[in-house]
């Protein structure tokens, strides 16, 4: 497969999940406010929450993550090379130089946050520096420069406050029901029957918008990946470097739920289920499929 069939595949994935997760919304509202007796409206109520639950992450997300991780900015006088890489990739893909910042952390990882180009960091850690040479360092570079120009940062942000609708929709719902006092002995007919359903979607709903929200993170990396070997022209260094952050056994101290999908590899190293579906529910594709992917290319 080539380095384009390969990123057309990917983007085309991410946008069928995208679709499946808008869909979701949509049948949840619908079904929570006929169930309750809303109507419609209840679809409006959603719209409204996640608009405003939006704004406040695409404003402040990138802030959050880096306070999180103790990230210090750096100056290219502090490391010339690092600079250097990164604004030569930046120009070959056509984006500003981002802000560089060094997270004091032994674990090799890195990651990419902003809600555009123009408000884009790139976060490295001190374990990381120390250990990949220059080709390899160019391939995670590249490769978080991909999810700043496909707008992944962006993406994620959305998806998390969907993810978070999705929550607070199933509480809300089960919640009305619990303390719906006679209205519960009211309903009939086909209000009843959407109680059914809704109890049903209250229920296994928030495990599915987790599952989109898994799967949107584990496509985007493998674009991510393909974009950043495109845009080196070097497949090797990435997969080097992929080798190496994944060989060091060491979790990244400063890494939490809410931010473990920004990394270039799984920050919780070590802490890998072993049973047949865990993959449903990682953050990252596996190295060896993502290496296996490289070298196809």
């Amino acid at each position: 497969m080539s380095v384009y069939s390969q990123i057309a595949s990917n983007k085309r994935r991410t946008w069928f999940i995208m679709f499946a997760f808008v869909v979701l919304i949509t049948v949840l509202a619908y079904v929570f406010g006929q169930a309750l007796g809303y109507g419609s409206s209840f679809v409006g109520l959603a719209l409204v929450l996640s608009g405003l639950m939006s704004l406040g992450s695409y404003y402040f997300s990138d802030q959050a993550v880096l306070a999180i991780s103790g990230a210090k900015r750096i100056t290219e006088n502090d490391d010339p090379e690092l600079f250097h890489v990164a604004e030569n990739l930046s120009m070959a893909a056509g984006l500003p130089t981002p802000e560089i910042y060094m997270i004091p952390d032994a674990s090799p990882n890195a990651f990419a946050t902003g809600r555009d180009p123009k408000h884009a960091v790139l976060g490295i850690t001190a374990g990381l520096r120390t250990k990949l040479d220059k080709a390899e360092l160019e391939g995670v570079v590249a490769h978080e420069l991909s999810h700043i120009e496909n707008y992944d940062t962006r993406l994620e942000a959305v998806v998390t406050v969907l993810v978070g609708i999705v929550v607070i929709m199933a509480d809300y719902f089960s919640r009305s029901l619990w303390w719906g006092g006679r209205n519960r002995d009211e309903r009939e007919g086909n209000q009843g029957i959407f109680v059914v359903i809704g109890l049903v979607l209250a229920l296994f709903s928030p495990l599915f918008a987790i599952l989109i929200q898994l799967a949107i993170s584990r496509q985007r990396e493998f674009l991510a990946d393909a974009s950043g070997a495109y845009l080196t022209r070097y497949p090797e260094g990435l997969i080097r470097a992929l080798e190496k952050i994944s060989a060091d056994p060491r979790p990244a101290g400063f890494a939490n739920n809410a931010t473990a999908h920004l990394f270039i590899v799984n920050p919780f190293k070590g802490k890998e289920a072993s049973v047949w579906f865990s993959g449903l529910f990682d953050t990252h594709p596996s190295i060896e499929e993502r290496i296996k992917r490289l070298r196809e290319m």
